[in-house]
């Protein structure tokens, strides 16, 4: 009883100093920051292995938004060195995507993939909405190396296709479920909804560009700068 009271005092400190309470101990993600513990996963599980994306398919187009102002939160928020990671069977599913929509003349552009847990936390504090940003109290997919933002181009001109709302549109126009659309539109998000299930990827009902991994294998969230992953040492 005298434990659960100190827990009460400490989470009442915590409300009236405007601290969020996922900042605690209590319930608290516990990022991996080390590249040892990172590298001791991989050794015990090589499929828990972080591989840039233009590794294994140089073809896909990069516009990673939150290494630059050009996002919602107008701040650039990660140094990425134009790179970024998936974990290898996220990664070879990807692969398996694009070859697929290249047998149409189109591609995948990447606007995201992994986003070291810090960037999360920011994100947060600035929309506090599970729809559209992962709650730092679980992490999400993203920094565990399992989601992807992106969206379809054309290979003649590579200009995207028409999704109907730019990426990172905060509004019901960019659901699964709105179909108030030209057919062209509802066409191109089917498109890339079918393309990414077939691989296996699970789209966010809320973003047409959203699409997750299972975290079948205990993939642990990741606060691991980019150059660190990108180091083969």
């Amino acid at each position: 009883m005298q434990f659960s009271y100190k827990i009460i005092i400490i989470c009442r400190v915590l409300i009236i100093a405007n601290i969020p309470l996922y900042t605690t101990a209590f319930g608290q993600i516990q990022p991996v920051k080390k590249m040892k513990v990172y590298r001791q996963q991989v050794s015990s599980d090589s499929l828990q292995k972080m591989i840039g994306i233009k590794i294994t398919i140089p073809t896909i187009v990069y516009d990673l938004r939150y290494a630059t102002k050009n996002n919602f939160t107008h701040k650039k928020l990660y140094e990425s060195g134009n790179q970024t990671f998936l974990r290898l069977p996220v990664l070879k599913a990807l692969q398996q995507v694009q070859n697929d929509l290249s047998k149409r003349n189109f591609g995948l552009k990447i606007f995201d993939a992994y986003r070291p847990y810090a960037v999360t936390r920011k994100m947060w504090d600035l929309i506090h909405d599970e729809r559209y940003v992962a709650d730092p109290s679980k992490g999400s997919g993203h920094n565990r190396g399992l989601a992807v933002d992106l969206t379809i181009i054309d290979l003649k001109d590579g200009s995207e296709l028409n999704m109907g709302t730019s990426f990172d549109n905060f509004t019901d126009t960019a659901h699964h479920t709105f179909k108030n659309l030209p057919a062209d539109i509802l066409q191109n998000r089917m498109l890339l909804r079918e393309t990414m299930e077939k691989y296996g990827f699970k789209a966010l009902e809320t973003e047409w560009w959203h699409y997750s991994w299972p975290n079948d294998r205990n993939y642990e969230v990741l606060d691991i700068d980019f150059k660190k992953l990108a180091s083969p040492h």
